[in-house]
């Protein structure tokens, strides 16, 4: 769907509407999806399908086209170089791809399903820097793992600490992103609260929407899951639970 700002009555379909199912012109869960504005496209991960398309902006567009087949992606990003980047949550790894590329190249995880610093467990959402470090939310170890462009293992940037409810702790981590001095944002879901980690020599967590219980209030969440800030500080979450999308302005 897309939704001009400021009209939250009036949403469009720009991909699919046609039901479930595995046609071309269909979705099945899609998790995640970014825009490719070199060929004005949407890039979308079809979970439910097991694929990544793309499906073009262009009026008229009535079917996607298969990028990545027999992959259970759970989250995207791409980089300054338009390299795409997808989690695979049946191999617990996350690959780098050319765009037209099949096979893609191992930049995290890949060694098995558990929490050992080279290794993932269901990793979901990504964020990748300039530098091409990849941030990956490792959803069933509770944590958000750095794997530095070519490294070997990750280093644990948030959460791994199991789960639970103190400051220092994830309950099943999601959405994430990165602001330009190096904070950590993450979509801490079962905790219902989103949560800031500083990456300098003091670090500091607070949680900075969220975390007055599950509801439906302003301040309140009902299983939050992916997260994006754009270019004025807003900060757009959404709110699974609540079947809506709220914009925080945040200090």
């Amino acid at each position: 769907m897309q939704w001009k700002n400021g009209d939250t009555a009036n949403g469009q379909v720009v991909a699919s509407g046609r039901g479930q199912g595995r046609g071309l012109h269909q979705l099945y869960r899609p998790t995640d999806a970014l825009i490719d504005k070199e060929t004005d496209s949407l890039i979308i991960c079809d979970w439910g399908n097991q694929r990544v398309l793309r499906w073009s902006r262009r009026s008229g567009t009535t079917q996607g086209e298969i990028l990545i087949n027999n992959i259970a992606c759970r989250g995207l990003a791409m980089d300054e170089q338009r390299y795409l980047y997808v989690s695979d949550t049946g191999k617990h790894e996350v690959r780098r791809y050319q765009l037209g590329e099949k096979i893609g190249t191992l930049v995290a995880g890949g060694n098995g399903k558990s929490d050992g610093l080279n290794q993932l467990n269901y990793p979901t959402y990504l964020f990748v820097d300039r530098q091409q470090n990849v941030y990956v939310s490792d959803n069933f170890n509770h944590r958000v793992m750095k794997w530095n462009k070519g490294a070997t293992e990750g280093i644990v940037v948030a959460g791994g600490q199991g789960q639970g409810s103190a400051l220092t702790q994830l309950y099943y981590s999601e959405g994430i992103f990165v602001d330009t001095v190096g904070a950590l944002y993450v979509a801490d879901t079962l905790n219902n609260r989103v949560m800031r980690w500083t990456q300098e020599d003091k670090k500091k967590v607070t949680a900075i929407v969220g975390g007055n219980g599950a509801g439906a209030g302003a301040n309140q969440f009902s299983s939050p899951m992916s997260l994006y800030f754009d270019r004025h500080g807003n900060l757009y979450v959404a709110d699974a639970g609540n079947h809506r999308v709220q914009r925080f302005s945040i200090e």
